[in-house]
């Protein structure tokens, strides 16, 4: 053994100094954290690590000799294990300072060391290990883990600061972002006007879809009416108007229903004015279907052939459905007879113009299609042809044989001597005289007298149907100029003179036996009461006409 007092070699010398500085740099580390570059410093550029330079065998110590190997105590960061490992590596060799690697926190870290000159050598003190803080023996760092630390967003340099135990245990504190100021933009008035005015509307619209479902489903639902209902809408009549009498009438309960279907469907103006038949519970939305399609209650009237215009006028002034007064009374032969279909409200003199309209059109027709050989001039005389045929007959199958009497006599320029011509001329429009025509009454000359003028009558003397037009444009063909009643309500024919006089005295025989069987059953029957007489026989003023007809007339 070698005795402590002999002085030591160089090697054992510099190896002292080596561990005194390590134990220096310990204590050193231990008082005051490693203060670290901040992220925003610019690091310096790293210094290409060199090969490791293989570590030269330690000198033997002969046996028996007393070495001073006090080993400082363990340091947390590893800078005494570095200070062993550079000495035993050869003093003339210093190894440049590599980067460490720091494995404190998870994330991975980046860090240059610089290396610091020990005291009393003057030579830079060794690079601290790549694992430091693991032990004597750690492996180096990967290339790749050395990667990761120089990608800045994976490195947080507040990670690495140094803390106190107690300032480990505490939470850290985060930094909170600061409030996201909102732009301009979003803060001008229009924008927020606009915004707020979009909120009113999305309210009003789901508002309105709402109360539009309440409604539709009201507005169809059955209504009040207990039992079908004329009402009249008078003309002029606003949708408030008609709303109002709806009500009152019973045929809605709610007013505001029917206006507001009335406007949705857009039918005020379409609302017409007339009478109108509503069924019982019959909805909302049938009335306003109803009203703007116009189906209003039909009312008619029947104009039957053979009538006046006087006759006409005065019975549409008996209908009470009609409006207005007639001013004029129409001209005679102008207005077609017919069943007339008309609304309440219509006036008078719509309705006549409507007839007249009527007749014009049929006219026309008819004349078009005449026969070839009439000796009639103008549509006028086939409508006053017409009328002395519908006062002479009033059966269809004896229009066309009589249309044929008058014609084949206009051809033969024979005077017409039609009966009813002379009525027309004493009595004009007021159609009937009451009473048989006497002798003096047949000689009595007059515009319309065919017994006294020559061809047809200035006019019409009535307003004649259909029936009569067609068969005084297509008249039978027959050779009879004369014809007479028959006392049944018809006619008998005859070509000649001589056959239409035994045709006249079988029609006196007849009605005196129908004056003797009348006389008969006027004695059989006692009047009941004193101030009651037997009824006369009824005047045979027809079948006198008729009998009359043709009787005067020469050849």
């Amino acid at each position: 053994m070698t005795d402590s007092s002999t002085p030591p070699d160089g090697g054992e010398r510099t190896a002292t100094r080596l561990r005194a500085a390590a134990a220096r740099s310990a204590e050193q580390t231990q008082s005051k954290p490693t203060q670290l570059k901040q992220p925003e410093t610019k690091l310096q550029p790293q210094t290409k690590v060199q090969p490791q330079t293989k570590v030269q065998p330690q000198t033997k110590v002969p046996a028996g000799t007393k070495t001073h190997s006090a080993v400082p105590p363990r340091a947390t960061n590893g800078t005494a294990v570095n200070a062993l490992a550079a000495a035993r590596q050869p003093a003339a060799k210093p190894v440049t300072a590599v980067r460490a690697s720091v494995a404190v926190q998870p994330a991975p870290v980046r860090a240059t060391t610089q290396s610091r000159p020990l005291s009393g050598t003057g030579a830079p003190s060794p690079p601290l290990p790549e694992r430091a803080g693991l032990g004597k023996g750690a492996a180096p760092a990967s290339t790749k883990s050395s990667a990761k630390l120089n990608d800045p967003q994976l490195y947080d340099p507040g990670q690495l600061a140094p803390r106190s135990p107690r300032q480990a245990l505490e939470p850290d504190r985060v930094e909170m972002p600061a409030a996201r100021r909102r732009s301009a933009r979003a803060r001008h008035p229009i924008v927020i006007a606009g915004n707020a005015m979009m909120s009113l509307f999305l309210i009003l619209a789901i508002a309105a879809g709402y109360f539009l479902y309440i409604g539709k489903q009201r507005f169809e639902a059955a209504g009040p009416l207990q039992q079908d209902l004329v009402v009249n809408v008078p003309r002029g009549s606003g949708l408030r108007d008609i709303s109002d009498l709806l009500t009152r009438e019973g045929v809605i309960d709610q007013p505001w229903i029917f206006i507001g279907g009335v406007l949705l469907l857009k039918a005020r103006e379409g609302l017409k004015a007339g009478e109108y038949q509503f069924k019982a519970h019959e909805s909302a939305s049938d009335v306003v279907t109803a009203m703007s399609k116009g189906e209003v209650v039909i009312h008619e009237v029947t104009i039957p052939e053979g009538l006046t215009s006087e006759q006409i006028v005065a019975r549409l002034m008996d209908n009470d459905v009609l409006t207005g007064n007639i001013d004029d009374v129409p001209a005679e032969g102008s207005m077609l007879p017919d069943t007339y279909s008309f609304a309440r409200g219509e006036t008078r003199e719509q309705l006549i113009a409507h007839m007249q309209r009527a007749q014009q059109r049929l006219v026309q027709e008819i004349w078009a299609g005449r026969a070839p050989d009439l000796p009639l001039k103008t549509p006028e005389q086939l409508v006053i042809l017409a009328s002395l045929i519908e006062k002479e007959t009033g059966k269809p199958d004896e229009r066309t044989r009589i249309a044929a009497v008058f014609i084949n006599r206009l051809k033969h320029n024979m005077r017409l001597q039609s009966d009813p011509t002379i009525i027309y001329g004493l009595v004009g429009g007021k159609g009937t005289l009451g009473r048989p025509i006497m002798k003096s009454e047949i000689d009595q000359p007059t515009p319309y007298n065919t017994y006294q003028i020559d061809g047809l009558p200035p006019g019409p003397i009535t307003n004649p149907g259909r029936a009569a037009l067609e068969a005084a444009a297509n008249p039978a063909r027959t050779r009879d100029l004369y014809f007479v009643a028959d006392g049944t309500g018809g006619h008998v024919f005859a070509e000649t003179y001589e056959q239409h006089q035994k045709n006249v005295m079988r029609l006196r025989h007849l009605e005196a036996a129908q004056k003797n069987q009348n006389d008969q059953d006027s004695a059989a029957d006692p009047p009941s009461d004193a101030s009651t007489s037997a009824a006369p026989a009824p005047p045979a003023g027809p079948a006198r006409r008729k009998h009359n007809h043709h009787i005067h007339s020469t050849e």
